[in-house]
């Protein structure tokens, strides 16, 4: 029934609805950059104490469903994660090898809502972001 994780002395479940854009609102995330972010994400993930629970990549935005342990505070979930991704973008997408002083892929800042009991409709949000997006843009053709 409950979802709770636990810590050596503590039961915890504590889930956030994240999302955050590229510098500009550029629509870069698309092809190859795509499906590499993905991986990149689950990868950085693992590597701490998170789980992904649900995330979608849109061209211009990503939202993310993620569970993050109460010792870590999602600002420094956000920022680890955006700026490991931003530096692999750099070398794998930008030919950049090092000095990263200046080059940002992300846009500062970042939307966070905790998730609570809402955690079907806000999975429900995120797998249908990307049809509601088209059917918005389609709209806006006729408007």
């Amino acid at each position: 029934m409950y979802d709770n994780q636990s810590l050596s002395h503590t039961m915890w479940e504590c889930k956030y609805h994240l999302v955050w854009i590229p510098k500009y609102r550029k629509k870069a995330i698309c092809g190859d950059l795509r499906e590499h972010l993905g991986k990149i994400f689950k990868e950085l993930a693992k590597q701490k104490e998170y789980e992904i629970l649900e995330g979608h990549l849109m061209p211009d935005h990503v939202h993310m469903l993620i569970s993050i342990p109460p010792k870590y505070a999602v600002s420094q979930v956000v920022g680890f994660i955006k700026g490991k991704s931003a530096i692999n973008i750099a070398r794998n997408f930008q030919g950049r090898k090092k000095n990263f002083i200046g080059h940002h892929f992300w846009a500062r800042g970042y939307y966070a809502s905790t998730v609570g009991k809402d955690e079907k409709a806000v999975r429900e949000y995120i797998r249908k972001q990307e049809q509601e997006d088209k059917r918005l843009d389609q709209m806006e053709l006729f408007g």
